[in-house]
């Protein structure tokens, strides 16, 4: 991995500060605020599993439903494609069969907004971000793993960057939003299990390699492991101890074959 220094100072696999503060806000059961460096931060809020409309009732799993709401003017297209994205990134960490007929509702308002409106990786990572400390946080939805999000970046010389800031977009040739999942040990602190539960890699030119996207994902697996250290950090210093038991289960075949979990069924991060 390359050792080079970027106009900010950052080495290339290097994220800029990240800001986690849980707001409180009322009449939700979970909301938390995430940021990258001062340019990038989104707030979200987690209610449920709270009463469904019929028409989106599902008699086997819970309704999980996404909003975005932009720094300014009123959600648009665009927020739903956003909303999209963000319900994409999360899904694969929540266990929406323990509560059927009912619906889970997270709201995700932007604090930020890119000056670049082709490139908007990075407030996507921010805004998955701030949606799984609203979860870790309500602790109301049975999770299986816990979602981390970074932005890469590729420059003109070829070299690849996490969490792009606002100056360096205008030099991208490529970029995406890489989201990952870590689920570990019920009875400790380490992670077994990393997986890359969703991607956006493209490419202005619309063409890169396999192996490009390969060494893309590598990458963003260490900044996504960072944003994770900094989310347990996070968690544990908000309760005083050295562990954090979530409603988060180890195994998915425990989900397949159980259907339900109880709520000792837990794990620490």
């Amino acid at each position: 991995m390359t050792t080079s220094t970027r106009h900010d100072g950052r080495k290339h696999h290097e994220l800029r500060p990240i800001t986690i503060f849980y707001d409180g806000l009322a009449r939700v059961d979970g909301s938390a605020r995430f940021g990258f460096g001062e340019s990038t931060a989104a707030l979200a809020s987690v209610s449920g599993p709270i009463e469904v409309r019929l028409a989106s009732e599902l008699p086997s799993k819970a309704t999980f439903e996404v909003l975005v709401r932009p720094l300014a003017n009123v959600p648009a297209t665009e927020s739903k494609l956003l909303a999209s994205m963000i319900k994409a990134t999360l899904e694969p960490s929540l266990i929406l069969t323990k509560n059927p007929r009912t619906l889970v509702q997270l709201v995700v308002q932007a604090l930020s907004s890119p000056s670049n409106a082709t490139w908007k990786d990075t407030h996507i990572a921010a805004m998955a971000n701030a949606s799984t400390l609203a979860f870790l946080q309500a602790c109301s939805v049975p999770m299986q793993g816990v979602v981390t999000a970074v932005a890469i970046g590729r420059l003109v010389d070829g070299s690849l960057i996490v969490d792009p800031s606002e100056d360096e977009m205008s030099s991208l040739q490529a970029g995406g939003c890489f989201v990952f999942m870590f689920s570990g040990s019920s009875t400790g602190s380490s992670v077994s299990n990393i997986d890359c539960v969703w991607s956006s890699w493209k490419s202005t030119s619309g063409r890169y390699s396999q192996e490009e996207l390969f060494k893309a994902k590598e990458l963003a697996k260490v900044g996504a492991q960072a944003v994770y250290e900094e989310v347990r950090r996070s968690l544990e210093k908000r309760s005083g101890a050295t562990a954090i038991p979530m409603l988060v289960v180890q195994e998915k075949e425990a989900v397949k074959e159980e259907g339900t979990l109880s709520s000792d069924e837990k794990m620490e991060i």
